[in-house]
């Protein structure tokens, strides 16, 4: 017999409430050791305290959390092997940044040499060297944030925990800041979990995406299925633009209330047809629909358009320039190859 495989982090069945309000449903979701894993969701789902609840600062209503095959539920934060990034960073301003990066290690009285080597092995990796003794307040925010992430590392924690670590810094450090933790990751070959409300830092950070709905979890996937196949309306519409158009299926076939019909096995019943709009195209047979909208992207151009069934369907391709093909008001033909869009059951009206 093979021996049994154990994740590096295992929620199971997990859940947390504050009194009436439930903050986390009960759920379970692995992350494996070497993962950059992704909690996604909006503003006030759960992520945030999912977060705090593995990291030992909130205790769960119910559930078990294991790390590395043993039961930390109960184990305050500092008895754990995980350490946290907040997204104020929580920085002390009267220490120098090399103070600030060794604190850890210096409440565990470490013999001086020892806590000097880590500091500076930890300032290398974030690319901080000449740093050590300038003041927090000397510091720019990307740089305060490096700081943050070596005070984390230098404990050599099995689950490095970020919380929107980068939400405060303007969009150009956002990418710049992206690119190091991608780095550093590579570099030490841990395991990051980090919560974000923007998908375009999942996607570029993580290869395992955990999408939350209202204290649930949506789905557990690689970027590209979470983005290509989602499995619930919510993920279609949370993550990145969508087409979503009705339909009814009937003994293996689907209508759709803009026309067009094709054959899909499943329960009889409505659907709901998903497209993303770079998959969409304009040609001479297909859907015909009036241009209602067109909004230069820089890189691409968003077309929306609307169909005879009164829905809205957005289109984006790579930038033309401007003609009367597009002009609002104009009639446009739609098509896409039905192997790229995905169909989910709806709840009969």
């Amino acid at each position: 017999m093979g021996t049994k495989h154990t994740p590096l982090l295992r929620l199971d069945n997990l859940s947390k409430s504050f009194g009436s309000v439930v903050a986390v449903s009960p759920l379970d979701f692995t992350v494996e050791s070497g993962d950059f894993c992704a909690i996604l969701g909006p503003s006030g789902c759960g992520k945030s305290t999912l977060l705090r609840v593995i990291a030992g600062f909130i205790e769960p209503s119910s559930g078990r959390i294991e790390i590395d095959g043993t039961d930390v539920t109960r184990l305050g934060p500092e008895k754990r092997p995980t350490n946290m990034v907040f997204q104020g960073y929580g920085l002390f301003p009267h220490l120098t940044v090399s103070q600030n990066v060794a604190f850890g290690l210096a409440l565990q009285k470490l013999p001086r040499d020892e806590i000097a080597a880590r500091t500076v092995e930890c300032l290398r990796l974030v690319r901080l060297e000449g740093f050590d003794d300038r003041t927090i307040d000397r510091l720019s925010g990307g740089q305060q944030q490096r700081v943050a992430l070596a005070r984390a590392l230098i404990m050599r924690p099995k689950i490095l925990l970020l919380d929107e670590p980068l939400a405060a810094l303007d969009l150009k450090l956002r990418h710049q800041m992206q690119d190091e933790l991608r780095r550093i990751h590579a570099d030490i070959g841990g395991t990051f979990i980090f919560v974000t409300h923007d998908q375009g830092e999942a996607f570029a950070l993580a290869n395992r995406v955990v999408v939350m709905n209202a204290g649930r979890v949506e789905q557990v996937g690689a970027p590209e299925d979470v983005y290509r196949s989602p499995t619930s309306l919510f993920v279609a519409n949370f993550v990145g633009e969508t087409t979503i158009l009705r339909g009814m299926r009937d003994a293996g076939v689907v209508t759709l209330a803009a026309g067009p019909t094709f054959s899909d096995r499943g329960p009889d019943g409505p659907v709901q047809v998903i497209i993303r709009p770079e998959h969409i195209h304009v040609g001479t047979d297909g859907l015909e629909a009036i241009i209602t909208g067109r909004q230069f992207l820089g890189d691409s151009v968003k077309i929306s358009a609307r169909l005879s069934s009164g829905e809205d369907i957005i289109v984006r391709m790579p930038d033309a320039p401007f003609n009367e093909q597009f002009k609002t008001g104009s009639p446009v033909t739609l098509d896409w190859d039905a192997g790229v869009q995905r169909i989910i059951s709806a709840p009969r009206p």
